[in-house]
């Protein structure tokens, strides 16, 4: 009866260690939920394009703003004057007019527009909302990164439980063909029921190994994100779980989605760009009112008959107005389509509103339901425990087969890892609430 004790000192040992992966490594990284978040933002590609995209804004608002700075040209021309020819009314009695040959220019002009009928500030206030834009997508992108993130963490901390379990699994599969072989050996058990127990230890094999697969492709992903060297093997905090989660009501996150939502921020500036738009358009139906100057230094003086081989100077100040009449039955259809375009907006803004309430009621019942089915777990481990515990004595006083004993081994298990993963998706989905408001 040696065997029995060997495989009783083998489940004890298994199942008196619930099977965190985590704890039990001996190499890889520890790495916490913060740190992971300050590695993305240091090292994530997508993160940094978003960044260069901000400031690609900034220097949009920086030309938008120099737009309200004066207009200053110079020009410069030598030329060559050929003779002149002078005729009659009627084209007769021609006579050669001899001129200078050496022809110049040089003119200095300045405008400084005083009035645009609103066009440069709307154009200044579109790049203002564009760079608030970048921001909000910069800050959205952020989000989306982190949840990423904790999918991939989280899930490597799933898969590295289930392959703890199938592991032990494995082993105690292996302890029970042996024990099978040496029974066969002593003519107590048949070829048929090991056989049983190989086809159970190959599933378990195939099955670790797509459970190991599957944790090298998150593994590689999330090391990939951050930039880590290559080949590291992460390890998730483990106290993660153990940590408390704040016991909000509907309403406070609703509110916190109100406030932080970045949908609800970016459909909020597509309303003010809209309405910017439309003030830019309308401007096109206004004059342009501007203040001038000129300097110009012309030679020879050609209007004189004949020609003076003279430099002439001449300067001045004023204040011009411009007025582009076609605009009149032109733009009334640009300034129509951006009052469209801004009635859309509002409508989408609203629509984002709707589809965030729904999203936060949606996410806090899913919240309410991964609470539900953590409180089933942990039932289940006390009734496991209890099976366990009363199996174990009935197989210690042979009222029980080695088969029950395995089974109870197994439904312990499968009970702790089932409650593990249910305290994962409880912190799967208080982020992914948080997640949904934008507080990452």
């Amino acid at each position: 009866m040696s065997y029995r004790k060997g495989l009783m000192v083998l489940c004890v040992a298994v199942l008196c260690s619930p099977g965190l992966y985590a704890q039990s490594a001996s190499s890889g990284r520890l790495l916490s939920v913060d740190e992971m978040f300050r590695l993305a933002d240091e090292n994530s590609k997508s993160i940094q394009t978003y960044s260069t995209a901000r400031e690609a804004a900034d220097q949009a608002l920086q030309a938008a703003k120099a737009q309200r700075l004066p207009d200053v040209s110079a020009s410069l021309s030598v030329s060559y004057l050929g003779d002149g020819r002078l005729w009659d009314r009627d084209f007769s009695n021609g006579t050669n007019i001899p001129m200078p040959h050496f022809g110049n220019n040089f003119a200095l002009e300045a405008q400084q527009v005083i009035y645009a009928g609103g066009a440069v500030n709307s154009s200044i206030a579109l790049a203002e909302l564009g760079q608030q834009m970048a921001g909000l997508d910069a800050q959205k992108n952020r989000q989306e990164i982190r949840f990423l993130l904790i999918g991939y963490y989280l899930n490597i901390y799933k898969l590295g439980n289930q392959r703890q379990v199938l592991q032990k699994n494995l082993e105690l599969a292996e302890q029970v063909i042996r024990n099978m072989e040496a029974r066969r050996n002593q003519g107590t058990a048949l070829k048929n029921d090991i056989t049983r127990y190989e086809l159970q230890r190959e599933t378990l094999k195939l099955q670790l190994a797509q459970v190991e697969d599957a944790r090298r492709i998150m593994n590689h992903q999330l090391v990939t994100t951050l930039h880590l060297p290559a080949g590291t093997e992460i390890i998730p905090d483990t106290t993660l779980l153990s940590s408390d989660v704040p016991a909000l009501a509907e309403s406070d996150w609703q509110q916190m989605a109100l406030q932080s939502n970045l949908a609800l921020q970016q459909s909020g500036l597509s309303v003010e760009m809209g309405k910017q738009k439309v003030k830019l358009e309308r401007s096109e139906l206004l004059p342009k009112v501007a203040l001038v100057a000129a300097e110009h230094l012309d030679g020879p003086i050609t209007i004189e008959v004949p020609v003076l081989d003279n430099n002439f100077n001449y300067w001045y100040v004023g204040v011009g107005v411009k007025y582009n009449i076609s605009s009149l039955f032109k733009n009334n259809k640009k300034l129509k389509q951006a009052r469209l375009n801004a009635r859309k907006a509002q409508e989408e803004h609203e629509l984002a509103a709707e589809q965030v309430e729904n999203a936060v009621q949606a996410g806090y019942v899913n919240f309410l339901t991964s609470f539900t089915d953590l409180h089933t777990q942990e039932k289940s481990v006390q009734l496991a425990d209890e099976n366990y515990r009363v199996t174990s004595n009935r197989y210690d006083n042979d009222l029980a087969l080695l088969t029950d004993m395995l089974d109870a081994g197994n439904m312990k298990l499968s009970a702790d890892l089932a409650l593990v993963n249910a305290r994962i998706n409880v912190v799967y989905n208080y982020y992914k609430m948080r997640y949904i408001t934008h507080t990452l």
